[in-house]
């Protein structure tokens, strides 16, 4: 089952400050747009009935004063003379018991006031609703003249206050798509900020585990982010003290090793030399005791190569070379004179290359091979991307199992098929790090046909004309 990929740390927190700004930015506007449609309708419906209660007023006066009933008044002429409507807006004047009607325009008329509203005048009450006449929006103001018992309605375009809240939402809106968008880059920004500081620590980790153990991270102005550049070089510094102080006990233990090894394989080799002198128990005990010895000698040797390749005192030491008769040098020291070297016609013949290095890691291979492999079968070299030569042993053998590939080129590592046979567990260790001393790498991989294939690949070096 694959893992689930979750986001970046820097776009979770871009997106936190993306959703934070659309939340507030959402609330703002609503509560804003809101605000504001309250304030635009309350004063409209004021001044709406202020205006409509003045004018009935003044219908009332007139009234009084022409001595004439609602139905016997031209209220259209009295509305050009006297009165003034909002422009868009009508009157209507009318008789709630015989149902007459006077009205300012033929186009708007009784007809076109809300049921709602006439009722409630008819009912001897003043009231206010807003109505949709042919698609416009109006605010209708019945007002109840009690003295001739009347019924005047005004009517009041809201299209002004429709146009300003849409007005107002579109700029509410574009307002907070720019903060929106000024959010997210802050969040984006402030991100790589924040996490600058953790980018060094990873940066200064990876030197770390690369080799570099004198690394260390420069000291920070924020005293929580100072924290934590000052912990980091205290661990930094305790492991390479301990990595520093393990390489030199390997070392110093090698080294004082080497003296009575040397003295005790002199002495075994005396012993072995007059092999025909001691009875032949004796001859099985020392055959056991020659074989250990030069098997402790050579784990001290390669104790000793992997103490100094640990302290970095050795250097490349690169020399011209023809590469493909080095391979057949190296092959036959390390007891496979007869190995098929299998060489691609695009392999360069003569390329710098350390000579001492490259003879440890192909023999190393080789004699894995003969000693674990069934035999060394084949080398092959071919050129492979980015200026590399690739040059692969194989053998016969069971095989490296795939839980093992990356084990077995660790020291003292043995795979399950070497884990009974006579070795250092050193050789594969040793090729690993030459391999990379020389800016190369190592791997092992299931050759065609069954066994295993040993590949390393070194940079090509062009030889100087």
């Amino acid at each position: 089952m694959a893992r689930d990929r979750s986001l970046r740390l820097r776009t979770r927190v871009t997106l936190f400050f993306a959703l934070i700004a659309l939340f507030a930015g959402l609330v703002l506007i609503g509560v804003t747009y809101g605000f504001a449609r309250n304030n635009l309708l309350e004063e409209r419906t004021t001044s709406a009935k202020d205006q409509a209660f003045d004018n009935a007023s003044l219908v009332a006066e007139q009234l009084d004063s022409m001595l004439l009933s609602p139905d016997e008044v031209n209220i259209g002429l009295y509305f050009e003379n006297v009165l003034r409507t909002e422009p868009g807006g009508f009157a209507v004047l009318s008789n709630p018991e015989r149902d007459s009607t006077r009205a300012q325009t033929e186009i708007l008329s009784f007809s076109d006031l809300p049921a709602e509203l006439v009722d409630q005048v008819r009912s001897r009450e003043s009231g206010l609703e807003f109505t949709s006449i042919d698609g416009a929006v109006f605010v209708v103001v019945g007002v109840y003249i009690r003295r001739h018992d009347t019924g005047y309605f005004e009517a009041f375009p809201a299209d002004n206050e429709g146009s300003t809240l849409t007005a107002l939402l579109t700029a509410l809106a574009l307002g907070g798509l720019g903060t929106l968008v000024l959010a997210t880059l802050f969040g984006f920004s402030t991100s790589r900020r924040l996490l600058r500081p953790l980018s060094r620590v990873a940066d200064a980790a990876e030197n770390i585990a690369s080799g570099g153990l004198d690394t260390r991270l420069d000291s920070e102005s924020d005293p929580d982010l100072d924290r934590l550049a000052s912990s980091f070089n205290e661990m930094a510094d305790a492991v390479q003290t301990r990595l520093e102080r393990e390489a030199r006990f390997a070392s110093d233990v090698s080294h004082e090793l080497r003296s009575p090894i040397t003295a005790l394989t002199a002495a075994v080799e005396v012993l072995d030399a007059r092999r025909e002198d001691i009875p032949e128990r004796t001859q099985q005990a020392l055959e056991i005791v020659v074989s250990q010895v030069r098997r402790f000698d050579s784990m001290v040797i390669d104790l000793l190569e992997l103490s100094r390749l640990d302290a970095g005192a050795t250097d490349l030491n690169v020399e011209t070379l023809d590469i493909i008769d080095l391979t057949h040098r190296v092959a036959a020291r390390f007891g496979s004179p007869d190995i098929d070297v299998d060489v691609h016609k695009r392999t360069p013949r003569e390329f710098n290359v350390d000579k001492v290095r490259f003879e440890r890691v192909l023999g190393n291979l080789i004699e894995n091979a003969n000693h674990h492999g069934g035999g060394a079968l084949r080398v092959e070299v071919v050129p492979s991307r980015n200026r590399m030569l690739r040059f692969a042993v194989e053998d016969g053998g069971p095989g490296v199992a795939r839980s093992e590939r990356d084990r077995i080129f660790e020291r003292f590592a043995r795979g399950s098929a070497a884990r009974h046979r006579i070795g250092t567990g050193l050789g594969l260790a040793l090729a690993s790090e030459h391999s990379i001393a020389m800016g190369g790498a190592i791997w092992v991989e299931d050759r065609t046909g069954g066994g295993a294939r040993f590949v390393f690949e070194i940079p090509i070096r062009k030889a100087e004309a």
